[in-house]
């Protein structure tokens, strides 16, 4: 008897469920560093998309602000991507044969590895209630299909090998 699929149930996030907290490449030194929202931010808010961001290297203590009013997000996987606020390329990112694998933060590659990992991909009927395009819904095609499975689960791999301690 063969084992049990790997069920995977879409949370119906979207992108924007990730911006809390971004790892980008830090523009003086080239080493990780975190973007989120400010300190002076209500505690117990979970802050909105435009409320003021911080950018933090701890490697060489770089910080600045952002309180724009505009957010930019990266569109599709045919370029690296940057985050929405300071446009600085991503820390998790890498180029595959197909087109370019990114993430936020560790939360949403671990979606990722979840959703790509599943052999059972379930989500809510079109008739539900709710969010339709949700982030699992938007992958490219190429990410979504069983046949590049192995492929993008070693490109995710490889993206959580260049965390250490963050």
């Amino acid at each position: 008897m063969s084992p049990a699929p790997t069920r995977f149930h879409d949370p119906r996030s979207t992108k924007h469920h990730f911006v809390d907290s971004v790892l980008v490449r830090c523009p003086r030194c080239e080493r990780i560093a975190h973007v989120v929202p400010r300190a002076d931010a209500e505690p117990g808010v979970r802050p909105g998309m435009f409320d003021p961001r911080g950018l933090a290297c701890r490697a060489c203590g770089l910080s600045r602000t952002w309180a724009d009013r505009s957010v930019t997000f990266s569109g599709g996987s045919l370029a690296p991507a940057r985050d929405p606020y300071f446009r600085l390329p991503l820390w998790l990112q890498t180029e595959t044969r197909h087109g370019w694998l990114w993430a936020y933060n560790l939360e949403h590659l671990e979606l990722l590895r979840q959703f790509v990992a599943a052999s059972l991909r379930e989500r809510d009927p079109w008739y539900e209630h709710g969010r339709k395009m949700t982030y699992v819904a938007r992958l490219p095609a190429w990410i979504k299909s069983a046949k590049n499975r192995d492929e993008v689960l070693r490109a995710v791999d490889r993206i959580r090998a260049t965390v250490t301690g963050c």
